[in-house]
């Protein structure tokens, strides 16, 4: 009898994908129309939802769309010694580095911070030669597609790529973190959120609009000051308690709700507590106020 159950349902469920997909999509756009509609009948959850759609548009971008701008790069330079660079990658905590000559458009090779780890035994720092310590740079151009970038770092088992104008010279960098995250959402180590000074941290802009993660614990004042709303609550003082108030209940990871023109998306909670949260502004959309 159970087993009877079990064959019913599963040829309920792969019949609502079949007829979910039953009208084949002629162009990109009526396939993510299908893609949402499925979404709605509740056979994608939104994560995969973001993370197909993310796949489909990656192939419309362009390096030059996402990477980190020429004035923006960390670079080290080739004459400089580790008491003079290491301060810089400390504070930067990225995992590898441009290595410069005599500019910017002099790169001579891409230094991974693990490498520096034997300095620790040397007693003597100044005399190493950053040199030989240097791994290839891999240099594209601005108009590479994202998704030929993407099979190229990981045919190469490359993480990073110097990015050249029409010129020749060096206008920025490109990770594969950063393609990645066009696809997945952010990258980010949770924990280094927890630990920054900052409960709002700025991110770039979403599907829909401007995004922020933000620390539950965020005092509903600081919240409308810098998101620009006007969310008003006598009986929470938090943003985290706003959304456990809105919700009835405790919130879980995953947890995806509207107010007004903000999106909310519950990124870390445990049994107790949320803890951070996503938060987008919505286009077209009049704000709440509570």
């Amino acid at each position: 009898m159970s087993e009877d159950r079990s064959s019913n349902g599963q040829k309920s469920w792969l019949g609502k994908l079949t007829q979910a997909f039953a009208h084949e999509p002629k162009n990109r756009q009526e396939l993510l129309e299908l893609l949402r509609e499925a979404h709605q009948n509740k056979l994608l959850d939104s994560e995969a939802l973001a993370i197909v759609e993310g796949a489909i548009q990656v192939a419309d971008l362009q390096v030059r769309d996402i990477m980190v701008p020429r004035s923006q790069m960390i670079s080290i330079k080739a004459t400089q010694t580790p008491r003079e660079f290491l301060p810089a990658v400390i504070d930067s905590a990225h995992s590898r580095y441009p290595v410069i000559g005599e500019s910017h458009d002099d790169v001579m090779g891409v230094l991974l911070a693990k490498d520096l780890l034997p300095l620790i035994l040397k007693e003597n720092g100044d005399s190493f030669n950053i040199k030989d310590l240097l791994r290839p740079a891999t240099f594209v151009p601005e108009s590479k597609r994202l998704n030929v970038l993407l099979r190229e770092f990981r045919a190469n088992h490359n993480h990073m790529a110097i990015v050249i104008d029409e010129y020749g010279g060096v206008a920025g960098l490109v990770t594969i973190e950063d393609v990645l995250e066009q696809i997945v959402g952010d990258i980010e180590d949770e924990y280094d959120f927890d630990e920054a000074e900052d409960n709002i941290l700025s991110l770039k802009e979403g599907q829909f609009g401007p995004r922020w993660r933000v620390k539950a614990l965020t005092e509903i004042e600081q919240f409308n000051e810098e998101v620009g709303s006007h969310l008003v609550d006598d009986d929470v003082d938090t943003i985290g308690g706003l959304v456990s108030k809105y919700l009835g209940r405790m919130a879980h990871k995953g947890d995806i709700f509207d107010l007004g023109n903000l999106r909310f998306e519950v990124l870390r909670a445990d049994a107790r507590q949320v803890h951070v949260l996503l938060v987008e502004r919505l286009p077209n959309v009049p704000e709440l106020e509570l």
